[in-house]
């Protein structure tokens, strides 16, 4: 199994009412949290649905695969933790979470998000790392609440336009991807040579012409947007604190 999940696979694929009902938490605030992490299912039980007033819900460390539509009917979530699983897409109905806060992807299968995600209104967390994405929807700049964005251990050759619309006080990560160096996540701006040796163009490769144009252009865009650098340590959905999903 890879990236270090730690589940076995067994015939087991989901849990029965009583079964989802045992692992119903009630907290001091009054709030429900449900916690089907390490459950070896694969898939997400429907008696979910009978649940209608949840605040929290982990399904971490699963063997899911996808994300059914109900999952769009819980309103009151305010913490969705599915890392460590491998869910490939989410549907849509992910943006009609107008109460989630924080959402944890990471350690996951996902290619592509869904434009919707740019709906949650109340997002300050979103946890994509550990996936194999190579961009991102336009909509993830309007995110206005949000405060850290992980996007490290993914395939982005290029910085995401949209993240230079989001606040300057986002924290994101992007450590680990294909095109990223640790100097390019420093504070300060990124160095420049004191010398530079000019060539012309046509004195190029195809593939080294094509490499300096997408380092210029990644160079101007870490340092527009102040990329910072976070450490291998990726947010738990449901703690909200340093957890590596090793």
């Amino acid at each position: 199994m890879d990236k270090g999940k730690k589940v076995s696979k067994t015939k087991r694929k989901t849990l029965t009412w009583k079964e989802v009902q045992r692992c119903i938490e009630f907290m001091p605030d009054g709030e429900c949290r449900l916690n089907l992490s390490f459950k070896e299912i694969n898939m997400v039980p429907q008696s979910l649905q009978k649940l209608g007033s949840l605040h929290e819900v982990n399904l971490s460390r699963n063997l899911l695969k996808t994300i059914p539509d109900f999952i769009g009917g819980f309103m009151s979530i305010k913490v969705l933790d599915l890392h460590s699983n491998y869910v490939k897409e989410l549907p849509i109905t992910i943006g009609d979470l107008q109460a989630l806060e924080t959402l944890n992807l990471s350690n996951n299968h996902l290619m592509r998000v869904p434009k919707e995600l740019g709906l949650l209104k109340n997002l300050h967390t979103l946890n994509l790392g550990l996936n194999q994405l190579q961009t991102l929807p336009p909509s993830i700049g309007n995110l206005k609440k949000l405060s850290f964005l992980n996007l490290s251990d993914n395939q982005f050759i290029v910085v995401p336009n949209c993240l230079g619309k989001l606040s300057d006080k986002v924290r994101i990560g992007l450590d680990r991807n294909p095109f990223l160096t640790r100097r390019a996540f420093r504070r300060k701006s990124v160095e420049t040579p004191r010398t530079f040796h000019l060539v012309k163009g046509s004195d190029l490769c195809e593939e080294c012409l094509m490499k300096c144009q997408t380092e210029k252009e990644t160079v101007k865009k870490l340092e527009e947007m102040k990329i910072t650098e976070i450490g291998p340590k990726l947010i738990s959905g449901n703690t909200q604190s340093g957890c590596s999903h090793a």
